[in-house]
């Protein structure tokens, strides 16, 4: 048998600082077994604070645990009740029996321990799965509140050594203790950390690179011949609203002119194009550093739908299983309710666009001077602002439809039902995030008409208009804003929220006694077989783990969803927003150890779940780039103008056909993206009346300008329009194919298993297999 190797894969990990393992770590779970703290607690309150018909139901519950011979000791304090669940030693090795010979499990688990993180998930689902007469299960009894609170509980040497070795903020800049993580809460939740901090890790390079783009944005600021030709023009552009707005001179938004040009300039397009190389080559290592710890730990052919099997007959070994169940009925109706919910988000999109515009005339029409002079500046912000509490209210709405259409389906397992429910979730978040970004980025100013020909929201309201300078801006502004709300707000919500949670708990009740001197030198040290705490101490115990904030099986899913939403914001219009990886960074280093400080000190100990990978999130992850790829592709080559400048300098401009000048081949750049409205035309002096084109100045103005390419005799669209968008569409295939020819090179260049986890898997089924032979000849 060949002497055991650390992974190079982990090693790798370990020397970038991505991981932080003790070269003596227990890859396999330790053999502990701890009687000292109960398996699960349930508390209820006393018969004094609840109705006889509850209290009823809670004595029948127990009675039914005492029938599987669970031990349940009874504690109360004041006017609650403390059940402390502890299973007996022969359901585990009934358990390792059953995964040994189970067909995907047994290769797949040390069969010779059975640690408490397995015996809280076997104790879970027996509790979960066990009815009373009437027929209600424990979610049930929650419900009606016959049981307040049920949950697991921490132990108190491993949170410490959790809490110093990675709990603290102190931490955040130090790898991360994975294998530890995954002794403590199960590999679901380890694979979950090892994910985010390679994430992170990765988001370094495109921060970098970002900063870069931002900077040589910010080289030209000055010299630029765009910025010098808006900012010196006495150009009269045609008013913004109707009534009240008046001509206006293009030279007032020099200021917005250098902002667009900090973030839609000739970077941008590589950035871009490397973002979706990099997208691809984050997930493919992934997939190596997954495959690598999975190995370490032996949980690669690990099927949780197989171990959920095992343990409905630990619970009930007459149990009949539960069948696969399809029904078209079902699956059109989940269809019908899935579009009209995503119909509902896009329809909330339409109603932030009407805000948008209605804001607009009001700001420009009050009597703030300067809002007036900036209305579309802060319609465009206080939409984004409105956006984000559009997004606040709808993350609630979209759970609840969710959670409903994954009970229509009647999935089988409970795997089943949270791969449904991500990808429900998810898909009604990405249209709540995205549907107002994507009209901002492909919509705005490109369906608001023209003078004389304007597009009018119920005939009253005219849409908004790009600024001469491009629209990027405003897709800038848009993702700025809500990244910005949301990773501040979230964090401040999801660190204070438990923590303030949990001292107005303890401000309620009298404080405890302290631990006797016996038990805590037996909680300091391995406790031996039969040892217990004293009712004193496991009250203690049990009380300051009641203190701490619930979690649910869908809190991991939260943090989940939150970071992949984020990488969809770094990736999809990151042409727009260059320093996107750069603020996911830093929010990402704060949040890694949020989560780990939250998680190990501030709510209950999660039900350890063990598991192979992170499930459907990585088709998620993806799919999201993939549509990164079509979105830059179009951001660069429909939203930006970064085409029309191409086409200007090589057809139209001072050095179109090869001629070499003494001037910038961009001058004239921006007045030849200008269109005339004159007031001699019937359609435009009934559009704008005269007082409207009075210049600040006091100068009556025959014409006025606006940006579209037009003829200024019938308004039709000019040769040179549909010139550049015959080439806008030409690049975003261009685009489009290369990228996507170098993401697949880059995903086939690196495997995504190293081949020493291929060769240590093959190893380890011929030593299991020689071992089954020798044990069956004996």
């Amino acid at each position: 048998m060949p002497v055991h190797r650390r992974q190079p894969s982990i090693e790798l990990l370990e020397f970038m600082g991505v991981v932080r393992e003790n070269g003596n770590e227990q890859t396999s779970l330790p053999p502990v077994h701890t009687p000292l703290s109960y398996d699960y607690v349930l508390v209820a309150k006393t018969i004094d604070k609840q109705e006889r018909g509850a209290f009823k139901k809670q004595t029948e519950y127990i009675e039914e645990l005492k029938k599987k011979n669970l031990k349940v000791t009874k504690i109360i304090d004041d006017d609650l009740v403390f059940y402390g669940i502890q299973a007996p030693k022969e359901i585990f090795e009934k358990y390792r029996y059953l995964l040994k010979v189970s067909d995907a499990c047994n290769w797949s688990s040390d069969q010779n321990i059975v640690p408490l993180s397995t015996r809280i998930r076997i104790v879970h689902f027996i509790l979960n799965h066990t009815p009373i007469c009437s027929g209600e299960s424990l979610r049930d009894l929650m419900k009606m509140k016959v049981f307040e609170a049920k949950f697991c509980l921490h132990e108190k040497k491993k949170q410490r050594e959790l809490k110093e070795s990675w709990a603290r903020w102190t931490a955040c800049l130090q790898g991360q203790p994975i294998t530890a993580v995954r002794n403590y809460f199960g590999e679901k939740v380890a694979l979950y950390y090892l994910w985010l901090g390679w994430y992170t890790y990765l988001l370094i390079p495109p921060a970098v690179i970002g900063v870069i783009v931002f900077l040589y944005g910010l080289a030209f600021f000055n010299s630029s011949p765009l910025i010098k030709e808006v900012c010196e023009a006495d150009t009269v552009m045609c008013p913004l609203c109707d009534k009240r707005c008046k001509v206006w001179q293009l030279s007032d938004t020099c200021t917005y002119a250098k902002v667009s040009l900090l973030f839609d300039n000739n970077g941008t397009v590589l950035f871009a194009m490397f973002m979706a190389v990099w997208a691809t080559l984050f997930l493919e290592f992934w997939k190596r550093h997954r495959a690598s710890y999975v190995c370490e730990w032996k949980v690669s052919d690990w099927c949780e739908e197989e171990e959920e099997l095992i343990l409905e007959i630990l619970n009930d070994v007459n149990c009949e299983p539960k069948e696969y169940k399809h029904s078209y009925l079902r699956s059109t109706l989940v269809l019908f309710c899935v579009t009209a919910m995503i119909l509902v988000i896009i329809g909330l999109t339409h109603a932030l666009v009407v805000f948008r515009v209605i804001t607009a005339v009001l700001l420009a029409e009050g009597s703030w001077e300067f809002l007036s002079n900036h209305s579309s500046g802060g319609a465009m912000m206080l939409g984004a602002v409105f956006h984000y509490l559009i997004i606040t209210v709808m993350t609630r709405v979209n759970r609840i439809v969710a959670m409903k259409l994954c009970e229509i389906e009647e999935t089988r397992s409970f795997a089943a039902t949270e791969k449904s429910f991500t990808v429900k979730m998810f898909t009604f978040q990405f249209f709540t995030y995205f549907s107002s970004l994507f009209y901002v980025a492909f919509f705005l100013g490109r369906i608001n008409g023209h003078p004389g020909g304007y597009v009018r929201i119920s005939g009253k309201w005219r849409l908004e208009e790009c600024h001469p300078s491009g629209c990027l801006t405003d897709l800038f502004v848009q993702m700025a804003i809500i990244m910005i709300l949301k990773q501040t707000i979230s964090n401040v919500f999801e660190f204070t929220g438990p923590w303030f949670c949990r001292w107005l708990k303890r401000r309620r009740t009298q404080k405890l006694q302290r631990k006797c001197a016996h038990c805590y030198l037996k909680d300091d040290s391995e406790a031996k077989q039969g040892a217990e705490l004293c009712d004193n101490c496991k009250l203690r115990d049990w009380v300051s783990n009641y203190h701490l904030n619930d979690v649910d099986s869908f809190s991991l899913f939260h943090e989940f969803l939150e970071m992949v939403i984020q990488f969809s914001f770094t990736t999809i219009f990151v042409a727009a927003f260059p320093l996107a990886p750069l603020l996911a960074l830093i929010n990402n280093v704060i949040e890694i150890r949020l989560d780990a400080i939250k998680m190990v000190t501030l709510e209950r100990r999660l039900v350890p779940k063990k598991t192979n990978d992170i499930g459907v999130w990585i088709d998620v992850l993806e799919a999201i780039g993939v549509l990164a790829v079509i979105a830059n592709g179009l951001v660069i080559g429909v939203s930006s103008d970064f085409i029309p400048r191409l086409v200007y300098r090589y057809h139209y401009g001072p050095c179109a056909n090869g001629t070499v000048t003494d001037i910038d081949c961009m001058t004239g750049y921006i007045n030849n993206t200008l269109s005339f409205a004159r007031m001699d035309d019937q359609n435009i002096g009934n559009e704008f009346s005269a007082s409207q084109m009075i210049t600040p100045s006091g100068l009556n103005v025959s014409y006025c300008r606006y940006k579209d390419y037009r003829s200024n005799e019938d308004y039709s669209f000019t040769p040179q329009f549909w010139l550049i968008l015959a080439v806008r569409f030409a690049f975003v295939i261009l685009f489009e194919h290369v990228v996507v020819i170098c993401k697949f090179v880059a995903a086939w260049f690196v495997p995504s298993a190293p081949i020493q986890v291929k060769n240590d898997r093959l190893f380890d089924k011929l030593n299991r297999l020689k071992e089954e032979l020798r044990s069956s000849e004996v």
